[in-house]
């Protein structure tokens, strides 16, 4: 490992009270995959958005007439 990442390791480790230098990287690999779980989870939200925003917007255009159904006039 490089020493500048050595570095980095080792002032890490004392932040955290890691027990280890394995235990910060074990860290940072979970945190580097926590992450990526929740880019590629809101890609595909966005992808659902986006596949359904133009169906959607015709149903509740279909139902807009309906808005003041019921309503007494003052």
């Amino acid at each position: 490992m490089p020493a500048e990442e050595l570095r980095l390791v080792v002032a890490l480790q004392a932040k955290l009270k890691a027990r280890s230098k394995v235990e910060v990287v074990r860290r940072g690999l979970r945190l580097l995959q926590e992450s990526t779980d929740r880019e590629l989870l809101r890609r595909a939200y966005r992808e659902a958005s986006a596949a359904t925003r133009a169906s959607a917007k015709a149903e509740l255009a279909e139902l807009d007439h309906l808005v003041s159904e019921g309503l007494e006039s003052t």
